[in-house]
């Protein structure tokens, strides 16, 4: 995670915040239809991205350069916000330099 948020540009001083903070998991199933939804949509692009870098690059297992494409994906149940995680997350950093 703290690979990820790096990527996106986000503060060392957030980054170790946000990691400490998820030192617990909780697992719970959803009944959100659309976040089922996004999920298996992240998988059908990711499997494509996966692809496309092997054909472009040779090199099938970076992680990190699919995720930053996964984050610009519009996904539904941000509509009401910044549509895309790459967009929440920065909305999120900002809201959470302000408190």
């Amino acid at each position: 995670m703290a690979l990820v948020l790096k990527e996106h540009g986000i503060s060392s001083e957030f980054i170790a915040q946000e990691v400490w903070r998820m030192d617990k998991v909780q697992y719970s199933k959803t009944a959100n239809r659309s976040v089922v939804g996004i999920l298996n949509e992240f998988v059908r692009q990711a499997e494509f991205w996966l692809a496309a870098y092997a054909y472009e690059k040779g090199d099938d297992d970076d992680l990190l350069a699919i995720s930053a494409k996964l984050a610009e994906t519009p996904c539904s149940p941000l509509y009401k916000g910044p549509v895309s995680p790459d967009k929440a997350i920065d909305e999120l950093v900002k809201a959470g330099s302000q408190i």
